[in-house]
């Protein structure tokens, strides 16, 4: 598989990505609340293993030596997000002077090692106490976030540009409030809907918020989408497939680029929605960027009797897999950047997540070889710089992610990383594939000084 590096800009980001309960640990230090991830994790039957996220990688101690894993790889950016509960632990009111202290200090010794903080508000640790009070489907919550999001703007913004406001709210809303799968684990289509509603119009708020605190920031939302595929062309596939892309992909899409919620997904949910005069035109904040994060495709069949949005995945057979048992298919993530970029018209966009877990093998001499994870970064590098080739306004990768880490409701048995940790010592050895990648950074920036 041939990367074309030409096609990425000159001043490509070459990234990884974490987020705050997946690695920080230290759940109860320096005046950090319980999220809603620290309820659910030790809800029993919740996570496999009984696993949570009190310890996880110990980043909140041991973030120095991190930071030097990312030199060591290459990189020059990192997409980390902020723990909500460390930063105002009531939900609302006033700040925590040492948890603004943590990312001030992270923020600039990341600056010093040359690497671009990417910040990201909300990557789904709810503070508890505001979930006490109704979470995402009270609209409350949406105007606490755009507090919050002022404080830390105010507190980073002469030193970080680029901030995302949510991260995956269709995880927050339909995995969270609909599926149950995780935090707060509700099955209820009602609360699904307004919770994406207001994750939204969270997001619009905080858009403002953002600019107001820090003048020149660059604002964008990053989504988890897929390709989806009908599984026949019997009409109730292709219908099921297109209420399935409007689930996964429109109901997120449309709202933030001023077309509103749209109107056949409406029908399917058939839930009102909480709106407000205004309301779509806050949620329709310019934005400078687009988020795009991407595992796999759905392909799909009619399922009238489940839930929203009645239809069902197929497991198509002879498709290489992952070790979460999702399907490879590096042309997904190129379909998707051309489709943000034409029938969107994304100014700039990064692929601000991508990966794949499989078991990893410890060798005598402690080194980590994951051919299988090489080969699905190299390839769906590979897709990027294609849609790069093609048009796509592609200006960065974030590789899903620098650590493994504590997975959500999977816990720690599924492993992500470019580094391997070992959660009983904490040491940390760089895979196989987080060597390659070191070496692809090196190779495009060879290309990049050879042009000049």
């Amino acid at each position: 598989m041939t990367i074309d590096f030409a096609a990425l800009p000159h001043d490509f980001l070459w990234g990884t990505a974490t987020s705050a309960y997946q690695i920080e640990g230290a759940v109860a230090e320096d005046g950090r609340s319980p999220s809603i991830w620290d309820t659910f994790s030790h809800t029993p039957g919740k996570i496999a293993g009984d696993d949570h996220g009190d310890i996880a990688c110990d980043h909140y101690h041991r973030w120095r030596e991190d930071i030097a894993l990312m030199r060591r790889l290459g990189t020059n950016a990192y997409r980390m997000s902020i723990a909500w509960p460390r930063v105002i632990p009531g939900g609302d009111g006033p700040a925590n002077p040492k948890g603004l202290a943590f990312y001030d200090e992270l923020v600039d010794t990341l600056l010093a090692a040359g690497i671009t903080p990417s910040v990201t508000l909300y990557h789904w640790d709810l503070p508890q106490v505001l979930q006490d009070r109704g979470g995402w489907p009270e609209r409350d919550t949406a105007e606490h976030f755009a507090a919050y999001a002022s404080v830390v703007a105010a507190r980073l913004g002469d030193r970080v540009s680029q901030w995302t406001t949510l991260n995956e709210p269709l995880c927050s809303a339909w995995i969270g409030h609909l599926e149950g799968t995780m935090a707060p684990g509700l099955t209820d289509l009602t609360a699904a809907v307004r919770a994406s509603y207001h994750l939204l119009l969270g997001h619009g708020l905080a858009v403002q918020a953002i600019r107001a605190a820090a003048p020149g920031a660059e604002v964008g939302i990053v989504n988890n989408l897929s390709t989806v595929h009908p599984a026949s062309d019997r009409p109730e596939d292709l219908a099921a497939a297109r209420r399935v892309d409007g689930h996964t992909n429109r109901w997120w899409l449309d709202p933030v680029h001023g077309r509103g919620f749209p109107a056949d997904m409406r029908e399917v949910y058939g839930v009102e929605l909480p709106e407000r005069a205004g309301d779509l035109e806050i949620i329709a904040a310019p934005l400078d960027w687009l988020g795009l994060n991407y595992y796999f495709p759905a392909t799909v069949t009619d399922d009238p009797r489940g839930p929203a949005p009645y239809a069902r995945s197929v497991r198509r057979e002879g498709v290489p897999r992952t070790g979460m048992d999702w399907e490879v298919d590096p042309s997904g993530i190129e379909a998707l950047l051309l489709r943000l970029t034409d029938e969107y018209g994304a100014r700039r966009l990064y692929v601000t997540e991508n990966g794949s877990a499989y078991p990893d093998v410890v060798r005598p001499d402690g080194t980590v070889d994951d051919p299988e994870r090489q080969a699905y970064l190299t390839a769906h590098l590979a897709a990027c710089a294609s849609a790069a080739r093609k048009g796509a306004p592609l200006a960065g990768y974030f590789a899903w992610s620098l650590l493994d880490n504590f997975e959500w409701a999977y816990g720690y048995d599924k492993r992500f990383g470019l580094v391997h940790v070992d959660y009983r010592t904490q040491n940390r050895t760089i895979k196989g594939t987080g060597r390659h990648y070191a070496d692809l950074i090196r190779r495009h920036r060879e290309g990049v000084a050879k042009a000049a």
